[in-house]
């Protein structure tokens, strides 16, 4: 049931129709709000907890949040972050993954796709709430991507990312040669 929501707000918001709440999301040059939460890779469950105040001033950060591990569009997105992510990382850019999932279900995924970055667990979906990216009626993130640039400001959002082909991505990818 839940992977049939997924592609159904998947389908909604590729329409444009508007199911969350996003007047809360940080805007471009906004400070980006900070968070603390669990992280794993695919080489292992992190002991420590992943701050983004930690991560500011190094590189720029992508923030990809999205509904669910093991789910069709979310492995269609971190794969695109995972075949591109040495053309991002040539911008000056790291990626971390955000979902609702546990650490646990994370590393499995991330070991089974060899997925190059942390994904974040916030399982109470208190970061998505901040970052306008979570479908409170239905209980799951939203798939909405930010940057951070190296002063911890929003330097751009896409509050509609979409998986289903390139255009979200290239939006991106123009984003971050802006802002290196």
């Amino acid at each position: 049931m839940k992977r049939l929501l997924i592609g159904f707000f998947a389908l909604a918001a590729a329409a444009g129709i508007a199911l969350a709440d996003t007047s809360n999301a940080p805007k471009v040059g906004e400070a980006a709000p900070d968070f603390l939460l669990p992280y794993a890779t695919r080489d292992s469950v992190a002991d420590d907890s992943l701050r983004l105040s930690a991560l500011v001033g190094k590189r720029n950060i992508v923030l990809a949040f999205y509904p669910a591990d093991w789910s069709g569009g979310c492995t269609k997105e971190v794969c695109t972050l995972r075949d591109n992510f040495s053309s991002l990382g040539a911008v000056n850019a790291d990626v971390i993954g955000i979902s609702g999932d546990y650490v646990f279900s994370h590393h499995e995924w991330a070991k089974h796709h060899d997925l190059p970055f942390r994904l974040a667990s916030d399982h109470n979906h208190a970061v998505a709430k901040q970052y306008g990216s979570y479908y409170d009626q239905y209980g799951f993130n939203r798939r909405t991507v930010f940057v951070v640039d190296r002063k911890g400001k929003i330097a751009y959002a896409d509050l509609a990312y979409s998986s289903r082909d390139s255009v979200s991505f290239s939006k991106l990818q123009t984003a971050l040669k802006t802002i290196q």
